[in-house]
């Protein structure tokens, strides 16, 4: 009766010294009706070879060999391919060789006076492993996707953190430059403001990596990001190791989130120095590459002289998590890929052992036109209206009380709803403006504004919202409702204060 493996052709290692022997099982297996192809090996420096060339799907061994045991058979193969399923053959196997062969590893033993059980044995024995190997794939899928979601989830409380921490960079470089004149100050406000601006981005590309959602694009000029890059890596570049850079001119420009297409450069430039721990050339390059849909393509590449990956490297090189480096973690890449894809692009990777490695960015150039920059309004000063403020984060309620009170606001100040209630008793007390962190949790903006409204408030109210707040709250009666995005400029704080009193007044 045939005997179906439902896997194709099978490839047999036969681990036997008697070549007559060996061909006594290929015929039992063959009239079984098994395709397969076999190969016999009968010494250790045989078997290892075959075990990296012809990668069986089974391996069937004599126990009792000249030269060369079974159990040494077995060993070397558990270690070098321990899913491989092993089968013993013999004619005098006892009771005690039996357990201690399936102890050592091996998945079955055939008597070889019983010939008929050995199709089956060999059929079911690969049958179990194959199944054995996608149970396991299936729940190295679920651990991973398990990782990944724990990973945004602590991705997006951090990226909720490291907002909150730098929106003081944001609003003190601005008050910075109402209280002086002095170039120097002024430079290192503007230095600030740029720093706050650029972590702030970072942080809003991490939950919009946890979303899925995409960031807002830009005419990113290239030979910005590769000066950017070039001054981030001057403190680690290693002495042995020569940066070349090739812009191509200074007009060539992709549409993208500036700080995002920075992180990928630089994620690319600092493993192409790690790649090359004997020193080398570091290559950053920007070239046309050519039309596709009518439309120009720009070609980014970064390039080094390095070590170099293989092929079974390459082919896991953007799978989450894995990685060659010891305290690698494996999102780098995935994250540089998603990045690149975002902007229409994709990214390529050619590479070879010893002969380096090259990213290319393949993105679409930009079409963009360079606009001139409205000029900045002057701030509006305030004639002594009353503002409550509402924000449980303790940084932001006070810089934005300090810089109100110094634009001619009276300033009340409260952590949550519950203090802010408190504040507007009796009722006469009730503020020209109110505003409030749409993002607040125990008594969210909405029904503050609610409670507000049924105590007799009539005013503005000015809503600091993200993107998690959005839509914004429904405005009770006679309460006129503006909204502010985060992160936060004064520049901003004030032309909106002024618009919401003006507007309701």
């Amino acid at each position: 009766m045939p005997v179906k493996t439902e896997a194709g052709e099978l490839r047999i290692l036969l681990v036997e010294d008697v070549p007559e022997d060996a061909e006594r099982v290929i015929a039992q297996i063959l009239a079984a009706g098994m395709r397969a192809s076999f190969q016999r090996v009968d010494e250790e420096g045989q078997l290892l070879a075959a075990l990296q060339a012809f990668q069986p799907d089974v391996v069937l061994a004599e126990l009792n060999m000249g030269a060369f045991s079974g159990f040494q058979a077995l060993d070397i193969v558990r270690q070098a391919q321990p899913d491989v399923p092993f089968l013993f053959l013999s004619s005098t196997l006892g009771e005690d060789a039996a357990v201690a062969a399936l102890q050592r590893g091996a998945s079955d033993y055939i008597l070889k006076h019983h010939p008929a059980r050995l199709p089956s044995a060999v059929a079911r024995a690969v049958r179990d492993a194959r199944a054995t190997g996608e149970r396991q794939r299936v729940e190295g899928e679920l651990m991973r996707a398990q990782r990944l979601e724990s990973l945004s989830l602590l991705a997006a409380g951090l990226s909720h953190d490291l907002r909150n921490i730098l929106q003081p960079l944001l609003i003190v470089p601005e008050l910075l430059k109402v209280r002086t004149q002095d170039p120097q100050l002024l430079h290192m406000a503007e230095v600030i403001a740029e720093c706050g601006r650029r972590g702030h981005e970072m942080a809003e590309s991490m939950l919009s990596f946890v979303r899925g959602s995409p960031r807002p694009s830009e005419r990113v000029k290239v030979h910005h990001l590769f000066e950017a890059v070039q001054l981030l890596l001057r403190g680690t570049l290693p002495r042995d190791v020569e940066l070349q850079v090739e812009t191509a001119g200074g007009a060539l420009a992709v549409d993208g989130n500036y700080t995002e297409l920075q992180q990928v450069l630089l994620n690319l430039a600092l493993n192409a120095l790690q790649a090359m721990p004997g020193g080398g050339t570091l290559t950053l390059r920007v070239d046309l590459g050519g039309l596709h849909h009518g439309r120009q393509w720009l070609v980014i590449s970064v390039i080094d002289s390095g070590i170099g990956m293989d092929a079974p490297t390459l082919e896991r090189l953007f799978s989450p998590f894995f990685t060659t480096k010891p305290d690698g973690t494996g999102l780098g890449l995935v994250s540089c890929k998603r990045i690149v894809e975002s902007c229409g692009g994709r990214i390529a990777v050619t590479s070879a052992p010893g002969e380096g490695t090259r990213f290319d960015l393949h993105l679409p150039a930009s079409e963009q036109a360079e606009l001139p920059q409205p000029p900045i309004q002057p701030m509006a000063a305030g004639t002594g209206q009353s503002i409550l403020v509402v924000d449980a984060e303790a940084t932001r309620l006070s810089l934005l009380g300090n810089a109100l009170s110094s634009q001619g606001y009276l300033l009340q100040l409260a952590s949550d709803g519950a203090a802010a209630l408190r504040a507007v008793e009796p009722a006469d007390a009730m503020p020209a403006l109110v505003i409030l962190d749409g993002g607040a949790q125990l008594l969210t903006a909405g029904a503050l504004l609610s409670e507000l409204s049924q105590r007799g408030f009539r005013g503005a109210a000015l809503l600091l919202c993200d993107e998690a707040c959005m839509p914004p709250v429904e405005a009770p009666a006679g309460v006129s409702l503006h909204v502010l995005r985060k992160p936060l400029e004064m520049q901003q704080v004030f032309r909106s204060v002024a618009k919401a009193l003006r507007t309701h007044g």
